[in-house]
């Protein structure tokens, strides 16, 4: 077992418990304002990173640690949806920049297997990303009529 491959999954995985339920809370109030499309697609990124927090807890336990359960994070709730979207953003680019870092580290440590998680995570956290921003820009080039769009039918 080696503590620093440890700690930086647990890390990683107290980042996801957090998107988690970062990105549940903004489902739920965008569901409630009726805008069923977008709270539909970050509900789906929500489920994404519940796989990406079971991957890290499985790699943690294969390595004899203990996996935590506590997120880094205390969801913001109130948002409008340009504040969701930042925060939503926000979350992604940290979460890439750490699993960055983390495959270096890991490479360094020479534990290919973590590395190579953490480059998966990378991938599809730059998939949620895109995501995130597409939907900003749309909301920042057309407003209203865009938010429209977004609206339960």
């Amino acid at each position: 077992m080696n503590p620093r491959i440890i700690e930086i999954l647990n890390q990683a995985r107290s980042a996801e418990l957090g998107a988690i339920s970062q990105y549940m809370i903004h489902h739920y109030e965008l569901e409630d304002a009726g805008f069923s499309k977008l709270a539909t697609k970050i509900k789906e990124v929500a489920i994404a990173e519940m796989k990406h927090a079971e991957k890290l807890a499985e790699r943690i336990l294969l390595l004899k640690g203990e996996a935590t359960f506590k997120p880094d994070l205390i969801p913001q709730k109130g948002q409008d949806i340009a504040q969701i979207l930042a925060t939503d953003v926000g979350l992604e680019k940290k979460a890439i920049q750490m699993y960055n870092e983390a495959a270096v580290m890991c490479a360094a440590e020479k534990d290919a297997q973590s590395k190579d998680l953490f480059e998966e995570l990378i991938a599809e956290e730059e998939e949620h990303l895109h995501l995130f921003e597409n939907f900003k820009r749309h909301i920042d080039k057309m407003g209203a009529a865009y938010l429209a769009t977004l609206i339960q039918k």
